[in-house]
């Protein structure tokens, strides 16, 4: 797939009642409640173009999860923003949404069950919806598991035929006595799918016939096909619900094309440190520092 120019993705202003967004549009929190989280990116999709978040803080006391998908929807068609993307949003059509688990994608798939008709707005195969959050570690990821070897020696996330850079795909801890720890449990993707500092990403994969596949990626692993023969012939948007035990996400940006000065910068003094924490001890502006460690 030919790469596309890089591009600064947003949310967009329509969203639910209980979302305020800070000032860039890039992070979204829910402000009360559990629901009236829903969320969309502000432009649709590219193929292959991942629309990449964070979970920046989380709420105890609440049942369930971050849900994220796909919709056909133009945010600025709908009269009333869902109270929830599952099952509001999704039996309106034309969207496909999932909680955030590992085994989301691991539902047989009923052999009865026909692709979509082409040129059809109606169709899509959902392979689960994975309301069931799996904390399993790393020995529990069956046939996703991530070969750590691979991790750390390929650039790439390869999805068919897009190629998405690893740089950003994978969650960061922040500043602590575990850190070193944690930051190696997030590149291997043992921890919990929903926990702080997780990234989730979402895109769409080209099939031909105007059809493509809805792909979601934790941590820098592809989870696989959620949901297969999405019709292409209307824009697709991101969808991102902020529900229940997730409380705020922030967009991360991701570089398809030449690298920053700024992350070519920081690529080239983590080389030479032995953890990103290290950073501190370096003669470097705060504000460098702060970007080598965190981003």
């Amino acid at each position: 797939m030919e790469p596309f120019p890089d591009r600064f993705l947003e949310f967009h202003p329509i969203h639910g009642t209980n979302v305020r967004l800070d000032h860039l549009d890039t992070q979204a929190t829910r402000v009360e409640s559990f629901a009236n989280g829903v969320c969309f990116s502000k432009h649709p999709l590219k193929p292959g173009e991942i629309f990449l978040i964070e979970i920046e803080e989380k709420e105890l006391g609440w049942c369930g999860h971050l849900r994220v998908g796909l919709t056909a929807r133009d945010p600025m068609s709908l009269e009333v923003v869902p109270e929830y993307s599952i099952p509001d949003l999704t039996d309106l059509g034309d969207s496909w949404v999932f909680a955030i688990t590992r085994n989301h994608n691991k539902v047989v798939e009923d052999p009865g069950v026909q692709e979509a008709e082409e040129g059809g707005l109606a169709g899509g195969r959902r392979l689960g919806r994975g309301e069931v959050e799996d904390v399993a570690g790393a020995q529990g990821l069956g046939g996703n598991s991530m070969n750590p070897k691979h991790f750390f020696t390929d650039s790439h996330l390869h999805i068919e035929d897009v190629r998405i850079p690893r740089d950003k795909l994978v969650g960061r801890s922040r500043p602590g006595r575990f850190s070193h720890i944690l930051d190696d449990l997030y590149k291997i993707n043992a921890l919990p799918p929903t926990a702080r500092r997780s990234r989730i990403g979402v895109l769409y994969v080209s099939r031909g016939r105007d059809l493509a596949d809805m792909h979601i990626v934790i941590n820098g692993e592809d989870m696989g096909a959620s949901a297969k023969g999405i019709p292409t012939i209307q824009p697709l948007y991101a969808v991102v619900d902020v529900f229940a035990a997730t409380k705020c996400v922030r967009i991360v940006q991701v570089e398809y094309g030449f690298s920053s000065l700024q992350t070519l910068c920081r690529k080239a003094i983590q080389k030479h440190i032995v953890h990103r924490m290290a950073i501190d001890w370096l003669e470097l502006p705060e504000a460098l520092k702060h970007y080598c460690k965190y981003e």
